[in-house]
């Protein structure tokens, strides 16, 4: 059962933030914060390679390793998406590592494989924010400013955060209203 459907709820040129599961969000591409094998794992990735069948973790370990800031699309499977782009975070030492970079060359490589696939609508996770360690602010910077340049860069874009945590929620969506008038 498809819990929502960007194309029908998301009004184009917007991106909203959802306390909801990735996994059931019908989209055209889905992003997995992967691990750079790109095998499945535990997390969002392990929750995306579960729902989508065995298929996506032989369709996408050709393709890895991957350095962090790098991404690869495949076919999403079973996922009610069309398409699945797998991207690896750097992992969060402070900031003063070169993270900050590092997260922007990965969403740079998200929204490159989005084109290439021809995506109209994108569901994101809150990437960064488990396992590597990324403070939710720090993350939603980079990753809300990516999303904004995505919707903005053609006609009927739409984007969606998804995340499980109601903490990162309510962090990410403060970024996304923050620059609106009062």
């Amino acid at each position: 059962m498809i819990a929502f459907d960007i194309e029908e709820a998301v009004l184009p040129g917007r991106v909203v933030v959802l306390n909801q599961g990735i996994t059931d969000i019908r989209c055209d591409a889905l992003v997995n914060s992967a691990h750079p094998t790109l095998m499945a794992g535990g997390g969002v990735s392990g929750a995306i390679h579960r729902a989508a069948g065995p298929e996506l973790e032989r369709a996408a370990a050709p393709l890895g390793p991957l350095e962090p800031g790098e991404a690869v699309a495949t076919p999403a499977f079973l996922l009610p998406a069309r398409h699945v782009i797998h991207a690896v975070a750097p992992v969060w030492h402070g900031g003063g590592s070169g993270e900050m970079e590092g997260l922007e060359r990965c969403y740079a490589a998200i929204l490159a494989r989005a084109e290439e696939v021809g995506a109209r609508s994108l569901v994101i996770p809150t990437i960064g924010t488990g396992i590597y360690g990324w403070p939710a602010e720090n993350a939603a910077e980079i990753g809300i400013g990516a999303a904004e340049r995505f919707v903005a860069s053609g006609p009927e874009r739409r984007a969606v955060f998804a995340t499980t945590d109601g903490a990162t929620a309510r962090v990410f969506t403060a970024r996304l209203y923050r620059d609106l008038p009062r």
